[in-house]
């Protein structure tokens, strides 16, 4: 049976955290690191036991293993913009992964976190992929800056060509060039020097490091490659690589944070974007969805259920783990509690504050968890989730406390469980529809989202 009480061994201190004392700005430093299409079961700490993930396997012992942690939306751009706004996907506008020249676009209407930790006195720094506009570094849609990042290098999408040396990175406003390295040891050194060169050392900071790894086209250093050099297959070689490279460019981050003395007052978050790419046995896809259902762009577990794990030196037992149910939106408010921060007012969040439950309490869910892509809608409540069309009019019932897999339909058996579910899913839905902007209901994107599955470059 669900404890969902963050296995009580979790930080009292977390809620003392804005009240610590320290030289400077007391108020806590915050990290996002971000992992782009990699699945549950992907990292050594979620039971893969041919991966090599040294550094975040080493990070989980040091803090907190979330089991049942999900990114807002089964792709990029939606659950990107959750965790910068707190809020579903559909209300933000963000609804699906965005194209290169896509009118869609994180508007500044939407109240970002950085923004907001940066007009309290937090330096703010992005490195990574953006993926927050189609009209990537133009004045026709706000760019990173427009957010709250005083700081930023990125990309609009991919990196391209690929991993390798990629060409198509922007800092600040700047075209970069060809990268000197392979993409996250390239963002890795790139928040590095951000930290000890160009941050100001007075103020508390927010940084996000979102890397392209494991999103295809995949490219491997040949010094990660060697470390799988037992797996025949050159695609699955490559890409086992690049999950390493992934994990490499964390421990180089996660060193400096020791080395400036800063980790002992640095909340740290890592998860990804979304489930895996592909089938896992051919092509570039092989990522690993740990037993769940299905895989990216799917409402099913393996599409958003994603690793999560958080250190808080003090206020986090090493070595702890949790069952509490956390959605990608619940950053905002929980990232907002911790600097001590009021949630903006007059503003519909979807993710709930985490702090009363990482204390031993319970978790006040403002609105219910709701995912929603491809003509495919989910709602949980509690350990029971309504897999349904977009219409509303076909729905299955799956019981999570049991069946993780999602094999076993119970629509049949638990027929008043489930008409009361779909009842409170309908008035969600539209409530959440009604206060959308009017670009996802245009001709274009009904055909879009309502057809087949649109392809990822």
């Amino acid at each position: 049976m669900k404890t969902a009480i963050l296995a009580l061994t979790l930080i009292i201190g977390f809620l003392a955290a804005t009240g610590l004392a320290c030289a400077g700005d007391p108020r806590p430093n915050v990290v996002l690191f971000l992992a782009d299409d990699l699945g549950y079961g992907e990292l050594g700490c979620y039971g893969n036991t041919a991966a090599i993930t040294p550094n975040l396997d080493r990070f989980a012992a040091e803090g907190l293993k979330l089991t049942d942690c999900h990114s807002a939306c089964p792709v990029c751009s939606p659950s990107r913009a959750a965790l910068l706004t707190g809020r579903h996907p559909y209300r933000t506008g963000v609804f699906t992964w965005i194209p290169e020249g896509s009118p869609i676009h994180l508007r500044t209407s939407e109240i970002a976190l950085p923004k907001l930790l940066r007009g309290a006195g937090y330096d703010t720094c992005h490195v990574g992929k953006w993926h927050l506009n189609g009209k990537f570094n133009s004045p026709a849609q706000p760019q990173p800056d427009a957010h709250g990042y005083a700081w930023w290098l990125a990309t609009q999408n991919n990196a391209a060509p690929s991993h390798a040396f990629p060409e198509n990175f922007v800092r600040n406003g700047e075209a970069v060039g060809k990268a000197d390295d392979y993409s996250a040891p390239f963002l890795a050194r790139e928040a590095i020097d951000w930290l000890k060169t160009k941050r100001d050392p007075g103020k508390p900071f927010f940084l996000a490091v979102w890397t392209h790894e494991p999103h295809y086209p995949i490219a491997s250093a040949e010094r990660y490659e060697k470390l799988h050099a037992a797996i025949a297959d050159p695609e699955e070689r490559t890409y086992r690589a690049n999950v390493t490279q992934l994990d490499d460019a964390f421990g180089m981050l996660m060193r400096t944070l020791d080395e400036l003395g800063a980790a002992e007052n640095t909340l740290v978050f890592f998860s990804s974007d979304n489930g895996p790419e592909g089938d896992g046995t051919k092509g570039p896809g092989r990522g690993l969805t740990g037993g769940l259902r299905a895989r990216k762009r799917s409402v099913y577990e393996g599409g958003h259920r994603v690793p999560g794990l958080v250190r808080f030196p003090g206020r986090i037992q090493p070595g702890a783990e949790s069952d509490l149910t956390v959605i990608g939106s619940d950053f905002f408010p929980t990232v907002l509690a911790v600097a001590g921060l009021e949630s903006p007012q007059g503003v519909t969040l979807d993710g709930a504050n985490l702090l009363p439950a990482l204390a031993g309490g319970t978790v006040e869910r403002p609105e219910p968890l709701y995912w929603r892509w491809g003509g495919k809608v989910a709602y949980r409540e509690g350990d029971w989730k309504i897999v349904a069309d977009e219409e509303l009019t076909k729905a299955e019932l799956y019981d999570l406390a049991h069946d993780r897999a999602e094999e076993f339909d119970r629509a049949a058996d638990e027929p008043e469980r489930l008409d009361s579910m779909m009842g409170r899913l309908r008035a969600h839905a539209a409530e959440v529809e009604a206060e959308g902007p009017e670009w996802w209901r245009t001709a274009e994107w009904q055909r879009r989202r309502r057809g087949p599955p649109v392809p990822v470059p």
